[in-house]
C-alpha cells in the first residue's frame, strides 16, 4: 500500500475549514451543468485534496469526527424520514429485498473469491460479507428530490438493516473461528440477545423521553441539541455491545420519527445542518481514503481492484431484479433500488480493515476494497440521480393530474393572528393540513386591529413577524395581512372575499366570565359571516406530539360542499404527524370518506367507529386521553348536515373536553354564493339565504323528536364506543 504523505500543505484549522467549504459549495454548481450528482463530486474533490492526491489536507481527527458523525446522520435521516405507515405497508418487501441482498453476494462472492482470487474459504466468506453491506451514500440525493417515503426507497433501508445484520454476524463467526480455530455459537446468541436487549431498551425509552421533552421544552434550540444527544447516545450504546453505532443511529431516527413531522421547523433544522455540513464532510473523509495509484502498482491490485468491483455491483443488481421479479415491479424500481444499495463505503472499509489487521486479507485485497469503493460509490450516485429524476417527474405529473382533476380554484388558507404565544402552534397547524404537493395556493396571516394606538400596531406587527418566521423555517411563504377595519369580524370577512380564502384557522377563544360563551361572541359573528371553512384550534400539547387524531362526523356531512376538503386537510395533517386517525360516524358518511381518501391516494391509518347518533361523541369523553387530538365536525344553521342537538355543543365540550386538545370545524356550507352583510348590521348575516330550506329545519325538528322517544324508551341502555 503506497503511503500517504505525513507533512500537509495545510494545517491551519481556519484554512482546512474553509477549503472543506469552498468544496461543499462549488461541488454542486460545477458538477449540475455536466449532469453528473454533486456526492461524487465531493468524493473526488476529497481524493484530490487528500493525502493520496496532492496531499493539501491530512485526513486528521476533524475529519474522522466529522465523518463519524456524517454516516450516523445520515442513517438517522433514513430512519427519522421513513412514513411508518409505509415501513409496515413494505416490510415484508423489505425484508425480502434484504434476504436477496445478503445471500446472493454470499454465495456469488465466496465462490468467486475462492476461485478467482484464490483466497482459502473462511477468507472468501468475510470479503462476500463485505459485497453484502453497503451504506446509502447516495440517501442526500433522495432527500433532495423529496422521494424519502417513496415504498421503493423504504424498500431499500428496510434490506439495509437487514443486509448490515446479517454482515455483522458473519463477521463476528469468521473473526472468531480465526482466533479460535473453532465456531463458537455462544458468541452469535449473546450478540443476538444483546441486539434483541438493546432494540426493546430503545423503543420503550426513546419515545418516552423524547415526548416528556418536547412537551415542556419548546425551544427550537434544545430541542435540536436533545434530539442529536438521542442518536448519540443510541449509537454509542451500540457501540459498546459489539453492534454497528450505524445501526444505533437509524433506531434511534425509527423511534423519534413519531414526533418531528416532515413539515415542522425541527426537520428542516435537523436536514439542513446534516446536508450542510455533516454529510458533506464524510464524502470528502471518503474520497481522502481512496488511492488511485495502487491501480498502477501492479497486474495483481488491478486484477483484484476489477474482480471486487464487478462482483460487488452485479450482486446488487442481481438482489434488486430477484425483487422486481418477486413482486412484478416496474423497471424504474428496480434501478432505484439497484442505485440506493450499490455504494460500498463505511460498513465495508469497517470489515477490511479489521480483516487486514488480524492478517486474514494482504495489501492487494486492501487496495482493490478502495478502489471497489470509488467505483461503486460513483456508479450508485449516477443511477439513483437519474432513477430519482425520473421518479419525481412522475410523481409531479400524477399530483398535478390529481389537483387538476379535484380542484378548480386554489386552496388559500388564513390564519387569523393576534396574541403572539399562539401564533406558532397556529402557523404549524396550518401547514400540517396543506397539502405538501399543492402549490397553487397562498398561506395567508392577518391582523386586524380597530384602533391605531402604538401598542395595538406593536402587538399586531409582532404576532405577523413572528408567523412569517415560522413559515419560512419550514421553507413555507407566510403572507402578511395587517388590516385596520370597523371589528375584527368585518375585517376577516372583507379579506376572505378579497383574497379568496377557502379556509381560516383561528384559536379557540378563553372564557374570561361567567357569562361569556364558549366560542365568544367574535366566532360566533365569524360562522354567520362567511360560509368558508372555519378551524378553531386549542391544543394544550405540541402538535408533533400528537398520538391519536379522533373525528367526530354528524350525520350527511357528506352532502356538504366542503366534505373532501375537509377530509383531505384532517388526512394531510395525520399523514404529517404519523399517527392513526379514528372516525366516529354512521356507515353511510364512512364509506364517502373511505372514497375520498381512496380517491385523493391517501396512505394513512383510518380507523372508523359507527356512532347511531351526532351527539354521542359525549360517550367519548372518557376514551379521549391528553395525548389526542379531538375534532368534531359541525355545521352552521339550516345547512344540510345540520342537527339541533348542535345547539349544545359548547355546553358538551366545555364539561367534558375542557382538558382535551381540541379542533371544532365548520365546513364550507351554503354553495358558492356569499352571504350577503348588511352595512348597517356588518356582522350579521342572513344565513337561512334560500327561502326553500325551511322544510329542512322542520324535518330536523322531527327528527330530533323521534331520537328522542326512542331515548325514552330505551333509557336504559348501556352504548359502548371503544376507541
Amino acid at each position: 500500500m503506497i503511503t500517504a504523505l505525513t507533512t500537509p500543505i495545510v494545517t491551519d484549522p481556519v484554512l482546512i475549514f474553509l477549503i472543506v467549504l469552498v468544496i461543499i459549495l462549488l461541488a454542486p454548481l460545477l458538477l449540475n451543468k455536466i449532469k453528473i450528482p454533486h456526492i461524487i463530486g465531493m468524493i473526488v474533490a476529497g481524493v484530490i485534496v487528500g493525502p493520496y492526491g496532492i496531499g493539501l489536507l491530512a485526513r486528521d481527527a476533524s475529519f474522522q469526527i466529522f465523518g463519524q458523525v456524517g454516516i450516523l446522520y445520515l442513517m438517522f435521516l433514513a430512519g427519522i424520514e421513513i412514513d411508518m405507515y409505509h415501513l409496515k405497508k413494505n416490510l415484508k418487501k423489505g425484508m425480502t429485498f434484504g434476504t436477496y441482498t445478503f445471500l446472493i453476494p454470499m454465495v456469488l462472492g465466496t465462490v468467486t473469491s475462492r476461485y478467482f482470487l484464490n483466497l482459502d474459504w473462511l477468507t472468501s466468506i468475510l470479503l462476500a460479507s463485505m459485497y453484502a453491506s453497503h451504506t446509502l451514500v447516495a440517501y442526500p440525493i433522495i432527500s433532495r428530490f423529496g422521494l424519502t417515503k417513496s415504498s421503493t426507497v423504504i424498500i431499500t433501508i428496510a434490506g439495509t438493516i437487514v443486509t448490515v445484520l446479517g454482515a455483522l454476524i458473519v463477521l463476528a463467526v469468521c473473526v472468531g473461528i480465526h482466533n479460535d480455530g473453532e465456531f463458537n455459537a455462544s458468541e452469535v446468541l449473546m450478540l443476538m440477545l444483546r441486539l434483541v436487549i438493546y432494540s426493546l431498551a430503545v423503543i420503550y425509552i426513546f419515545p418516552r423521553v423524547t415526548r416528556w421533552f418536547f412537551k415542556n421544552y419548546s425551544d427550537s434550540v434544545m430541542q435540536f441539541i436533545f434530539v442529536l444527544a438521542m442518536v448519540f447516545l443510541a449509537s454509542s450504546t451500540a457501540g459498546l455491545i459489539g453492534l454497528e453505532s450505524v445501526l444505533g443511529a437509524f433506531f434511534a431516527g425509527i423511534v423519534m420519527n413519531r414526533y418531528i413531522p416532515n413539515m415542522s421547523p425541527l426537520m428542516n433544522r435537523i436536514e439542513f445542518v446534516g446536508n450542510a455540513i455533516f454529510i458533506p464532510y464524510f464524502l470528502i473523509g471518503v474520497g481522502m481514503l481512496i488511492n488511485i495509484n495502487v491501480v498502477f502498482k501492479g497486474w495483481d491490485t488491478l486484477y483484484v481492484a476489477l474482480i471486487m468491483s464487478a462482483v460487488a455491483t452485479l450482486c446488487k443488481w442481481l438482489a434488486a431484479w430477484a425483487t422486481q421479479l418477486t413482486y412484478h415491479m416496474p423497471a424504474l424500481d428496480r434501478k432505484m433500488i439497484f442505485g440506493l444499495s450499490n455504494a460500498q463505503a463505511a460498513a465495508t472499509l469497517a470489515a477490511v480493515m479489521i480483516g487486514f489487521n488480524i492478517g486474514m486479507f494482504d495489501e492487494a485485497v486492501l487496495n482493490g476494497t478502495i478502489v471497489m469503493i470509488l467505483v461503486t460509490c460513483t456508479i450508485s450516485s449516477i443511477v439513483t440521480e437519474r432513477a430519482a429524476a425520473r421518479m419525481k417527474m412522475e410523481q409531479i405529473e400524477n399530483a398535478e393530474q390529481n389537483a387538476a382533476s379535484s380542484s378548480s380554484h386554489n386552496q388559500n388558507t388564513m390564519i387569523a393572528v393576534a396574541n403572539p404565544l399562539t401564533v406558532p402552534g397556529l402557523v404549524e397547524l396550518a401547514v400540517l393540513m396543506r397539502n405538501p404537493y399543492d402549490r397553487s395556493g397562498h398561506l395567508y396571516a392577518a391582523h386586524v386591529r380597530s384602533d391605531n394606538s402604538a401598542g395595538s400596531k406593536a402587538i399586531g406587527r409582532n404576532a405577523l413577524e413572528l408567523a412569517i418566521q415560522t413559515g419560512a423555517s419550514v421553507d413555507t411563504e407566510v403572507r402578511p395581512i395587517e388590516r385596520y377595519d370597523l371589528n375584527f369580524v368585518t375585517g376577516l370577512t372583507n379579506t376572505v372575499e378579497e383574497r379568496d380564502i377557502s379556509e381560516v384557522i383561528i384559536g379557540m377563544h378563553r372564557k374570561s366570565t361567567v357569562i361569556d360563551s364558549f366560542f365568544g361572541t367574535k366566532i360566533e359573528r365569524l360562522l354567520e359571516s362567511t360560509h368558508k371553512m372555519v378551524v378553531i384550534t386549542r391544543c394544550f400539547i405540541p402538535v408533533s406530539t400528537i398520538t391519536r387524531i379522533v373525528v367526530s362526523v354528524p350525520d350527511k356531512a357528506q352532502y356538504e360542499m366542503g366534505f373532501k376538503h375537509w377530509v383531505t386537510a384532517i388526512a394531510n395533517l395525520t399523514q404529517q404527524l404519523g399517527c392513526r386517525v379514528i372516525f366516529c360516524c354512521n356507515a353511510e358518511v364512512k364509506s364517502y370518506i373511505r372514497g375520498v381518501l381512496h380517491s385523493e391516494k391517501y396512505e394513512i391509518r383510518n380507523e372508523y367507529r359507527d356512532v347511531e347518533e351526532w351527539d354521542d361523541f359525549v360517550l367519548l369523553a372518557n376514551r379521549i386521553l391528553d395525548d389526542d387530538l379531538f375534532i368534531v365536525v359541525n355545521a352552521r344553521r339550516a345547512s344540510v348536515s345540520f342537527n339541533p342537538s348542535m345547539e349544545e355543543l359548547p355546553t358538551f365540550l366545555q364539561k367534558h373536553f375542557s382538558r382535551n386538545n381540541l379542533i371544532v370545524l365548520y365546513p364550507e356550507q351554503f354553495g358558492d354564493g356569499a352571504i350577503t352583510v348588511s352595512a348597517y348590521n356588518p356582522l350579521g348575516g342572513d344565513v337561512a339565504s334560500n327561502p326553500g330550506e325551511w322544510w329542512l329545519t322542520l324535518s330536523h325538528y322531527w327528527r330530533r323528536l323521534i331520537q328522542l322517544r326512542k331515548r325514552f324508551t330505551h333509557r336504559n341502555r348501556i352504548k359502548k364506543i371503544d376507541i
